[in-house]
């Protein structure tokens, strides 16, 4: 069950670095669609409907899609001056308080937006811009498969914690 458990998080581990790295592209994307618009607007005097809402879910899709990656290489914004003054086990001890913490209020927050996420898939939503993309209906599902991207890696790190094998992450903060 133990390497059953271990292979488990061997893959959260892949996917989640996978998709980090994928969602990377999405930045550069957004600056672009940004730099277009620049020139569309200042050099043209020609700007476009779409440049801004692209941009923005652009940004939301890398933010939402990371947060596997940021969780598995421990890069959460934190308060690290706690682990200055507490012991290396009590803090160990704080680590998994705090990932079960996450984990609880990602479960709590997935169930809230599950029901919005189901009204949008049997009725689209649109942005009501000029461009009225479906913008919202995205974002409502991209919310959610975020969310459980979050809960499955909160598990893999929990479960590296447990057989101790989350390696060096002093600094990760």
């Amino acid at each position: 069950m133990k390497r059953l458990f271990a292979r488990y998080a061997d893959v959260m581990d892949s996917v989640s670095v996978f998709i980090g790295h994928g969602c990377s592209v999405l930045f550069f994307a957004c600056i672009a669609v940004s730099a277009l618009e620049v020139v569309m607007r200042y050099g043209f005097d020609s700007p476009t409907v779409w440049s801004t809402e692209l941009a923005m879910t652009l940004c939301a899709s890398a933010w939402v899609l990371a947060v596997g990656y940021v969780t598995q290489r421990h890069r959460h914004i934190s308060i690290t001056m706690i682990e200055t003054l507490v012991s290396p086990r009590v803090w160990h001890v704080m680590r998994l308080l705090q990932m079960v913490i996450a984990a609880g209020a990602v479960i709590v927050l997935t169930m809230a937006l599950w029901d919005p996420m189901l009204k949008v898939l049997k009725r689209t939503e649109h942005s009501g811009t000029a461009l009225n993309s479906i913008q919202p209906t995205y974002l409502k599902i991209l919310l959610v498969a975020g969310c459980v991207l979050y809960i499955l890696q909160l598990a893999a790190n929990i479960i590296r914690w447990c057989q101790r094998t989350e390696g060096e992450i002093a600094g990760g903060h």
